[in-house]
This record gives C-alpha cells, structure tokens and sequence, in this order.
C-alpha cells in the first residue's frame, strides 16, 4: 500500500506538529513574523500563509511537502517506545493530577513550526494571518474544514473559549505571560478570529503567541470542568485518538481515518503509523528488559553505561535489532541540578557555587560515562548565543547598567565555566577553593560539619526520581560530605517529584532548561520574576531585576545579530548567579530499535528526530524477523 493510500477524507490545510512541539502555546513562543500584504478596512496590513522570525520562510505557500520526509512512505504498522513512572491523567494543561507525557497528542494550535527551521512557523487550523504595521491586533482566518475528531466543526468560537478557558483555570505561567499581553480575542465570524494585544509592538513577539493557541473543543466543556483531572481525553483536531489505555500502564492512539489534515503539504510523509503504543514502567532497568524481550520496538537511549556496554544481547547480534548514533542539530540544553533559591541557606551564590564545585564531571564522565558526553557550561551551549571568554565591549554596554544587580565577576571574569577536575573523585584543590567560599560566605567547619552563625548545619536533598541518576549523584554527595555538607538522594515516585515539584518542596532538582536558537516569549517561562511563585518553567524561583530586563531586551531585537548579542549578555548574566549545577550533553542521538523501522535522511531534519512521525513501517523487515522468530 502506498503511504498515503490510506482511508481520508480529502481536504487541504494542517500539519501535525511533532511530539517536540504539540503544547504549541509555549513551544512556538520563540518564532515570528513576516510575508506579503493587503488592505482591511483601509488600513495596510500583512497577510501571511506562514511567520518568521527574521528572514524569508523557507516553505512558499505553494509548496508540495517538507524537505526531510518521505512522500511514498508506506503507512501502517505499530511505532512502540516506553516511558518513565505513571500517570493518572489525560489532562496536560492543569495542575491537577499527574498527566501522561503522550496526552498533548490530541490537540493542535493555529499555526505550527517545522524540524528544519527554528524561525518559522505556518498556518495550521489557521489558514492565514493578517495583522497591521503597528501590530497591535492579529486575525487568523480559520480552514472552514478543519474537524475534531468526533466529525464536529472548529469555529472561531472554540478558539476565543480556548483562550478564556486556559486564562482561567490553565497553568499559572499561561495566565501571567499570555493575560500580559492579549487584552481580548473575539470571533468576527465562524471562521475569522482576532487578538487585540494589550500595546502596539515593533516585534513580533506577541504574534508568535496568538499563533501558538492551542484549540480545543468549547461544546465538551458544556458540562465536564476543565480544571479537573481526569482520564477522559480530551477532544482534539490531531491525527490520532485513544485506542486503549490502562492506567498508569500503557496508551495506545490509533490514527483516525476522519483526519481532516491528512493530505495537505505538511503532512505527506507524515503521521505513517497506524497506532502508536506507549508502554510504561516504573524503573529503567525493567524497561530495557523490555525492549530485550520486544515488548517495544524503539528506545531513544539515554544511558550511556547501557549505550557502551549493554547492546551486545541476541537480538542485536542476530541483526534483529539496529543501534544507531544519528545526528543532533539541538544546541546543548541546560540539563542539571538546579537550586531551589527560595531556601535561605541558598540564597548566597557563593554557597551555591561551592555546592556546584564538588560535582566532578570529568571523573563521572571517565569513570560513569564512558566518556560519551561533553560538560555543557552554557544555557546555550554549542550555539551562537553562548557567551564566550572575558566580557567584550558589545556585552558590557548591555550589562553595564544593571552592575548593581548582577555579581561583580559578571564584569571582572571570564564567563562562568565549572573548574576541570583531575582523576581523583574530588581534587583537593577544589576542596580548599569551595571550601573558602563557604567560609566567606558565614557556613564554616564547626564540630566537622558546615554550621552556619546560628548552629544550623548546611543541608542538600537531591529530588531524584531515577535509579539511573543514584550512580551520579552518590559519589557526589561523597564530595559535599567531604566539604562538610550533609547531603542526601531522596529518589521518590514520579507522583510525588510532580507535586513536590508544583509546591516548591525541594533542595536541588535534575532538569533542563530548554532552550531554543531563536529565543523568544518563552524565555519569560524561565527567568522572569514573575513566575517565580508560581507552577512554573521557572523551576529555581530566580527573581533578579536585572534578568528580568535582559529577557526584555532580548524581545526587543530587531535582527539576529542583535538576538544573539543579547542572549550572550543574559548567558554571562546567568551562568554568574549559579543557579545550577551544570551536567552534560552529547551532539548526536543514541537510538536502538528492532529491525521494523526505516528513515530518511535525519541530517535533513536537524531539531526532532521525528520517529513516531515520518518514520516508517517496513511489512517487508518485519517479515523477515517473523520468519527468522524474533517476532
């Protein structure tokens, strides 16, 4: 059968947004805005198939598919991968409940962003945009075709109670971004929509986040309220539906045939699984013995011991399964451990960066890693918005005026980068040096452990919900012991890391802070203070008038030069406050899957490894490996 001879209504328009972006209203805040114009009502105003940031959109209205799909790609088959912990809700936009990671499946946003191109996103449910030179108000004018799964109509009313409704009872960080800058959306018509922003702009900042809004159905909330968890999914306009879920055990989505975007452009070579299962398990150890057995056929590898030493069982001698290393176009995300600064005994960066000094990745790296990763030392790392070496004269005029706010080695020093250790598990040359920052900063050797002025001993609980992370974070508290510092690993369930997480109830936490080449709104997710006492991307509570102003700054940029400019100055910035401990990364993905799956050229698609989308199923290879028992 060929890819698209599949049972689909004929319709034009959508493409469904990779797993990477599907909560589009965060996600796509980091894109914006441009293209050809027309008049409305007298007044000159743009209309576009598609945003960019800064420059030309690589896609033409008229474009046949995407760069990096297949468009012959056969459709069918199972694509089956696991996940971590539990879940008890089908509701990611609250928080109620614990949410299945795969539940934002279902819903799609106005307009939506490719993986070739960080700057760019195109029409969606929405067919156009249309907005005037002062942008102070955008309309999208809807597809008339675009359904939900139950066959029902979006209309501009569905995306005006979207809207209402996330303000209302969404996740708080949604209100303080979103109600911050869209004043209203009314619906002109059925299919005409339009967000009148709270100021006039000269960026397209406030575009991008009308264009990221979410759609769901007004009519399943008539008597069902949205704030409340529950395992009722939620109706959508995605390309797939539930097929069958146990709780906390596993989900399987099926490809709805009803799709009403399945032949536009953007979806050829796409969405070419006729199910896709998610299998779920409470520790990683039971879960690679289940991707050993077939329980599931693909595992995106994140363990490097497993990656060096355990893909020698049968199946991957027998050729069965395929281990492959494919290219990572992502810049380094800030993965690491990160303070919770509403703790007063971290409120001081010196102790903060004493903490920081005792990790030793170059011993993990060798000793735990194989030597598979690289320290990532930048909240923009291996990209033209990290901040490099002693504070060039560019950066200084941007930071300068905020000297009061910021430490003074932001000015006086070399860009903060963690100190090389050597073969020791903990040099004694870093053991001084942490060791006289806590000292000046009141925490000093009293009795054989840190004591503050008042006798309270220097604590650190590490919030751990992995046994993978109790080899890494073990000998580190060996170090920290070794300073002085009594530190624990409080590895709990995923329930309780999401709660406690919510609540603030936490020491040090292992996440990331994910980043994108083309920063934008989102940035106020992370750093701005005014998510700092709210469920929040801004997990460490960082509340800095300084860094509030350099995240404005960088809204502000007209052109990339200037965009990349001022993320360095705000990368210097941070990474002096030390709010984390920095981890590591490596530039390409570990992926091992039985012998079923084929791709294209993933090189073309730098910024998603897209497996559950335009990869395929071979009936061909799974033949083979029926024939030969493996299946």
């Amino acid at each position: 059968m060929n890819s698209h001879t599949r049972t689909r209504t004929n319709v034009i328009a959508r493409k469904n947004a990779p797993n990477w972006m599907i909560f589009g209203i965060f996600a796509l805040a980091t894109v914006f805005t441009i293209l050809a114009g027309v008049s409305r009502a007298q007044e000159d105003t743009t209309i576009s198939h598609g945003i960019s940031k800064f420059g030309e959109l690589k896609y033409d209205a008229d474009f046949a598919r995407l760069d990096y799909v297949n468009p012959d790609a056969p459709f069918g088959g199972e694509f089956s991968t696991w996940a971590f912990g539990t879940f008890d809700s089908m509701n990611p936009y609250i928080t109620k409940g614990s949410a299945a990671g795969s539940s934002s499946i279902f819903i799609e946003s106005l307009m939506t962003g490719t993986a070739d191109d960080t700057g760019s996103v195109y029409g969606l449910i929405a067919q156009t945009i249309e907005y005037p030179e002062d942008r102070s108000w955008a309309i999208f004018n809807l597809r008339t075709d675009v359904t939900f799964s139950d066959g029902t109509p979006v209309t501009a009313s569905d995306v005006v109670f979207t809207h209402n409704v996330f303000l209302e009872k969404g996740i708080p960080s949604y209100r303080a971004i979103v109600g911050a800058e869209i004043a209203s959306v009314e619906a002109l018509d059925d299919y005409t929509v339009k967000f009148t922003f709270t100021a006039p702009s000269i960026g397209n900042d406030n575009l991008l986040l009308a264009a990221g809004t979410l759609v769901l159905s007004q009519a399943q909330f008539a008597d069902r309220d949205f704030a409340e968890s529950t395992l009722d999914p939620i109706l959508g306009t995605g390309p797939y539906i539930l097929d069958e879920l146990d709780v906390g055990k596993r989900l399987t989505y099926r490809y709805n045939p009803n799709y009403w975007g399945a032949d536009h452009p953007l979806n050829v070579g796409q969405n070419n699984f006729e199910y896709i299962r998610f299998e779920y398990y409470a520790d990683s150890t039971a879960a690679f013995e289940g991707f050993k057995a077939g329980q599931y056929r693909y595992r995106n590898e994140n363990s490097s011991q497993k990656w060096a030493q355990d893909y020698t069982f049968p199946a991957v001698e027998n050729g069965w399964v395929v281990t492959e290393e494919l290219a990572n176009g992502n810049i380094g995300q800030a993965q690491g451990f990160f303070f919770n600064l509403r703790r007063d005994r971290f409120s001081d960066p010196r102790v903060r960066e004493a903490i920081g000094m005792a990790f030793n990745f170059e011993w993990s790296n060798r000793t735990l890693f194989f030597g598979l990763y690289t320290r990532v030392d930048s909240f923009w790392k291996n990209s033209p918005l990290e901040a490099i070496g002693d504070i060039p004269a560019d950066e200084l005029a941007i930071l300068e005026p905020y000297r009061d706010q910021l430490p003074e080695a932001v000015f006086g020093e070399p860009v903060y980068s963690p100190p090389v250790s050597g073969e020791n598990q903990i040099d004694r040359s870093v053991i001084r040096a942490a060791g006289k920052l806590l000292d000046d900063a009141g925490w000093t050797i009293q009795d054989g452990v840190r004591k503050n002025a008042d006798g309270e001993q220097l604590t650190v609980e590490f919030m751990n919900y992995s046994p993978t992370f109790d080899r890494v974070i073990n000998p580190y508290i060996e170090n920290l012991e070794r300073l002085g510092i009594s530190a624990t690993n409080d590895r709990i369930d995923t329930a309780q890391y999401t709660e406690r997480r919510r609540s603030f109830d936490f020491d040090v936490m292992i996440t990331s802070y994910v980043n994108s080449l083309t920063p934008g709104l989102g940035l106020r997710q992370y750093y701005n203070s005014v998510n700092a006492q709210v469920p929040s991307r801004n997990v460490v509570g960082l509340e800095n008038d300084a860094i509030d102003a350099l995240v404005e700054n960088i809204l502000k940029a007209t052109n990339r030069d200037e965009l990349n400019l001022r993320t360095r100055a705000l990368d210097r910035a941070l990474r002096a406050m030390h709010i984390w401990i920095p981890q590591w990364f490596k530039d390409v993905h570990t992926v091992a899957y039985w012998d079923v799956y084929e791709h294209g050229d993933v090189t073309l698609a730098p910024f998603a490894l897209g497996a559950n989308s335009w990869w395929w199923y071979s009936e061909e290879k799974a033949a083979r490996l029926a024939a030969e028992g493996a299946l």
